[in-house]
């Protein structure tokens, strides 16, 4: 089950307040996926944010189709309101106001997986 990870780079000195912010994430309305036809297309497992000075990374934890995530994302309410309470520690990136935005810097924003190992994938396990 493959990972993706998202950039952000942030003011120093923001620690606390993101870790507060995301504290009270509204977390999207269901883990289940679906693409345009109402077809099953995957499932989020769950998500982490780390922060370190100017950087922050949300993980991303999931199966399927990746895109399909996004686009669900991208039409949840608590997604934007996070979105509109972190404008404010971005240095590099403008808020998104509407799903296009918010696909088009979830797009820019995702970092190259270089690196995959998971228990399933583990020598001993074969």
């Amino acid at each position: 089950m493959p990972y993706a990870a998202i950039t952000y780079r942030v003011k120093p000195g923001s620690e606390d307040a993101l870790a507060e912010l995301f504290a009270g994430f509204q977390r999207v309305d269901t883990p289940e996926m679906r693409d345009e036809n109402g077809e099953s297309a995957g499932r989020l497992l769950g998500t982490a944010v780390f922060v370190k000075d100017e950087f922050m990374v949300r993980v991303i934890h999931y199966e399927g189709d990746f895109v399909a995530i996004a686009q669900h994302m991208a039409r949840q309410q608590g997604v934007h309101n996070t979105e509109e309470k972190l404008a404010p520690f971005l240095t590099h990136r403008k808020p998104a106001a509407t799903p296009e935005e918010f696909r088009d810097n979830f797009r820019d924003a995702l970092m190259r997986c270089v690196s995959e190992l998971t228990v399933e994938t583990h020598p001993a396990g074969s």
